[in-house]
């Protein structure tokens, strides 16, 4: 297992949902959440090209795709969740996470920043595991081959 393929699509995923969502704020479409959700496309991308380029290399065993796959997305999310903070305290804090927080998780509260980011953390290390094991049933049964 090459940590720098793990390293390096999570850097990707952050990189791709980074760009996402500063498009979405400055084409001022931030608010709508079903756009929101569209990244997981960036995920499941990146996640998919870690496992793939594994079979490529002939590493097939499932704990081993298993283990990669989960180590890309808690990079992704991590660093994800690292640059969404420091984008909030740049924009103003807990003043712009209450215009952003209306429409998303945290519904009928007012959460501060640190909150907002832990909350964001599990929902990301949830929805990436289950988008992992999600690709793991998918080439389990894939032939050796080169893609």
């Amino acid at each position: 297992m090459s940590i720098s393929k793990e390293l390096n699509n999570g850097t990707l995923i952050f990189i791709g949902i980074g760009i996402y969502f500063l498009i979405m704020e400055l084409l001022g479409l931030s608010h709508l959440f079903f756009l929101r959700m569209l990244n997981i496309v960036i995920v499941i991308y990146f996640l998919n090209k870690t496992i793939k380029s594994n079979y490529n290399e002939g590493k097939i065993d499932y704990l081993e795709n298993l283990i990669s796959g989960t180590l890309t997305a808690l990079i992704g999310v991590i660093l994800s969740v690292i640059g969404l903070l420091i984008y909030i305290s740049i924009k103003g804090g807990d003043a712009y996470l209450g215009k952003l927080s209306q429409n998303f998780l945290f519904g009928g509260g007012a959460p501060t920043m640190n909150q907002y980011c832990i909350g964001l953390f599990f929902e990301g290390i949830a929805s990436s595991i289950i988008i992992t094991f999600t690709l793991m049933q998918y080439w389990k049964d894939r032939p050796i081959k080169h893609f």
